[in-house]
């Protein structure tokens, strides 16, 4: 074993490091992102048992489940978006698996969201957050956190009104940034996706996904325990589950961190 896997073991036994889980739990009441009546929507998450130590299967229990792919907690593909779609590499199955390991920089706008639920991060805000806390590097997951996963209520975590939902996110000059000059993996989210909820009305349309993904960039989606993570040092692991061409993935998103 090398000296590097050799001290991360050591230090995790101690305790020097921790495990923080950044997912959300997975059931049949978890939110779903709402789409005009027009389109598809994703199914909600079913599961149901097969057996549990009994005739069906006296020794064992296991349960079958059905969902999309952009159900809970999960993970944006490339293709997952138009302007990816001709890009190589870019459904769940191909991606090189060291791209879904990356440092963590969590920009912190939960008190602007408190006040704003439209709140949307701007290229000054990431400037000001790197001047305390250096530049963003290539290769690292940005995460916003918003406190939105502490919304337990589904109406009020989708937060649906009259004219769309209200839900903070990025600028599309952000994405842009991020993803064109900064180089990151990609961004990671409290609400249900990866952009705000008035997107649609943007231009372009839904611009992180349109932006990040164009760019061969990633999304996570409904994370959680953001608060638990300082604004740098962390290591965020978010494999999503190898599917043949898939857009995306339920995943189990975790971070090591001191």
């Amino acid at each position: 074993m090398s000296l590097v896997l050799a001290t991360l073991l050591e230090e995790l036994t101690a305790g020097r490091l921790r495990v923080v889980d950044l997912t959300q739990p997975l059931t049949p009441q978890t939110p779903l992102l709402p789409l005009p009546s027009q389109w598809n929507n994703t199914p909600a998450f079913k599961i149901w048992e097969l057996s549990r130590y009994d005739e069906r299967g006296p020794a064992w229990y296991w349960n079958g489940f059905e969902t999309g792919e952009h159900t809970g907690t999960h993970f944006d593909a490339p293709v997952h978006w138009v302007s990816g779609k001709d890009l190589p590499d870019n459904t769940v199955d191909r991606i090189p698996p060291k791209k879904f390991v990356g440092p963590a920089c969590v920009i912190d706008i939960s008190s602007d969201v408190a006040r704003n639920p439209d709140f949307l991060l701007t290229p000054e805000r990431i400037r000001h957050w790197e001047e305390q806390h250096g530049l963003i590097p290539a290769g690292a997951w940005v995460l916003l956190r918003t406190d939105w996963s502490k919304r337990t209520d589904p109406k009020e975590y989708i937060n649906l009104k009259e004219n769309g939902s209200h839900t903070p996110g990025l600028a599309k000059e952000s994405s842009a940034l991020l993803a064109e000059e900064r180089d990151v993996l990609g961004v990671g989210v409290e609400t249900v996706g990866t952009d705000a909820g008035q997107a649609a009305t943007f231009d372009p349309p839904f611009p992180n996904h349109y932006l990040m993904h164009g760019s061969g960039k990633f999304g996570l989606a409904s994370l959680s325990n953001l608060d638990q993570l300082p604004p740098t040092g962390a290591i965020v692991i978010a494999a999503p589950l190898k599917i043949v061409g898939g857009s995306g993935s339920p995943l189990r998103v975790i971070a090591i961190t001191p």
